[in-house]
């Protein structure tokens, strides 16, 4: 039985040096995930935690938290604010400084028979250390989770996104993807008698493509960007998603969105416009013509899951197509998509930071079947230049952790690490259709190569996939967003969703 994990551990990312130090600090915060971080100048540094969720290991119990903590980064220490009349407890919120006040709005409370979404805005000072419940005027957005928050210079809140979903059946929901954008905005310094109110924002330009679980930052030039998330396809007893990997930005000034394109190293630039030169003018050289014609190039990586299962992933990447003039203009805005680009694979729920104008992505995850993994690579990009992705830590094969439905039948009360908690949930119960264990597939043999494994085993692979998918397995391709993917991998039983965080 497959397991799920909440960690409280710390981590710190040395920019300089390249390296994560993990932060050993007394009295953390329980463990937890989909909560909300912030970070304020105030005594040297202070960064703020509320709400999220806790889950037992079989995640068939857990709690929504409503508990506000503040670790101040100048001395190294965790405390615990404990002010009444802040937020319920909830999960896949958002927060944001604004004006020496924490802004929440939005996210979700579920229990094992029913679920609720909020549209609800709390402020809470930092100088009082006192929380309030703004009633702003004007039409706002509609209740939803996991949205895009995001201040203006001015000092207005830019809501855009997210999820939510309805019972429209006994047993069935049905999610929405929000596409909208709304602002909320004060003509006071941030007082908390200042006047709210909401207006509906309606921006120009190349929208976002409708996804849930995508990540947002600041970056430079007035602009918040949008990075990755994932397009759900929902039946009424299963869920399969397209994951991406793109860039969107948001002139907040300008009221435009517009996608990041890569232009590609400018040294690269010129080295193939002298050699498109050079082909012209030496068409007959003998190396030219022994230069085979470049094709797409196909990018393979594998991860090996603890039993031993092989999943392959593809990545195509097309290559230059054949010459042909064209003026220099032209050159530069194709540039960027010729020639081989590294980048981050496609996911949702990823960390980003920006600093000195460099995006920072960490992680996320993507789903295979009925599979969800965990990531822990780290990429980084110049905002002011968008040439190219740098991989800083690489994707480890051997370190990817996967999810996968649990067996219900064993109970489990471990719940060690949930001291704080406000609000117990019963379990709830899910019905699993492989009561007679797990299977055990190949393993690895000591230094076998993936190759010869994937070889070995291929008939192996190809029955499994046959049972699993039916008499028609052969004629079906699963993916991950553009990804071909194992097909004994692709088990439809269950899909967990992932977009409200």
């Amino acid at each position: 039985m497959r397991q799920t994990y909440l960690y409280n551990e710390l981590y710190v990312y040395n920019i300089r040096k390249n390296s994560w130090s993990k932060v050993e600090i007394p009295n953390p915060p329980p463990r937890r995930c989909a909560h909300q971080a912030a970070v304020v100048p105030t005594a040297g540094g202070q960064l703020w935690v509320f709400g999220g969720e806790f889950a037992s290991p079989n995640g068939e119990q857990f709690y929504h938290y409503k508990d506000l903590w503040v670790l101040h980064l100048a001395t190294k220490t965790w405390e615990q604010i404990k002010a009444s009349g802040g937020p319920s407890g909830r999960s896949g919120h958002r927060m944001v400084a604004c004006k020496r006040q924490l802004i929440i709005f939005g996210g979700f409370h579920e229990s094992a028979r029913d679920y609720i979404y909020y549209n609800d805005v709390y402020a809470f000072n930092l100088d009082s250390f006192t929380w309030s419940k703004l009633a702003p005027s004007g039409i706002g957005p509609a209740p939803r989770s996991g949205c895009q928050m995001a201040t203006t210079p001015e000092g207005g809140i830019i809501i855009y996104g997210g999820y939510s979903k309805q019972r429209i059946k006994k047993d069935v929901d049905k999610g929405t993807l929000h596409t909208d954008m709304f602002l909320l905005k004060t003509e006071g310094a941030g007082r908390e008698e200042d006047k709210w109110a909401w207006s509906r924002l309606n921006p120009s330009g190349v929208k976002p493509t409708p996804r849930s679980g995508f990540s947002t930052a600041i970056g430079p030039n007035n602009r918040s960007l949008l990075f990755g998330g994932v397009h759900d396809e929902e039946e009424e007893e299963s869920i399969e998603g397209d994951f991406f990997n793109d860039i969107y930005f948001y002139d907040i000034g300008k009221k435009r969105w517009f996608p990041g394109q890569l232009k590609g190293p400018k040294s690269e630039k010129r080295k193939r416009r002298r050699g498109r030169q050079g082909e012209v003018e030496g068409a007959g050289d003998e190396e030219m013509e022994k230069q085979p014609p470049q094709g797409p190039v196909e990018i393979v990586k594998e991860v090996v899951a603890e039993d031993g299962t092989v999943m392959t992933i593809k990545q195509v990447i097309s290559g230059p197509a054949e010459e042909k003039e064209r003026s220099e203009s032209e050159e530069d805005e194709e540039d960027g998509a010729l020639g081989q680009q590294v980048e981050p694979c496609p996911r949702s729920n990823a960390m980003l930071a920006v600093k000195h104008g460099v995006l920072y992505v960490y992680g996320g995850m993507f789903e295979v079947g009925d599979r969800q993994f965990t990531l822990s690579d780290l990429y980084s990009i110049d905002l002011h230049k968008m040439e190219e992705w740098k991989v800083l830590v690489e994707m480890d094969p051997k370190a990817q952790e996967w999810l996968e439905e649990s067996e219900s039948d064993e109970e489990e009360d471990d719940m060690e690490g949930a001291e704080g908690g406000e609000e117990e949930e019963e379990s709830s119960e899910e019905e699993s259709e492989d009561e007679g264990g797990e299977e055990q597939h190949p393993s690895v043999q000591p230094d076998e190569k993936h190759a010869d494994y994937l070889s070995r085993t291929e008939q192996y692979w190809i029955k499994l996939a046959r049972s699993n998918m039916g008499p028609d397995a052969k004629e079906k391709k699963g993916h991950v967003g553009s990804w071909n993917i194992h097909p004994a991998l692709q088990s439809a039983k269950y899909y967990m969703l992932r977009a409200q965080a």
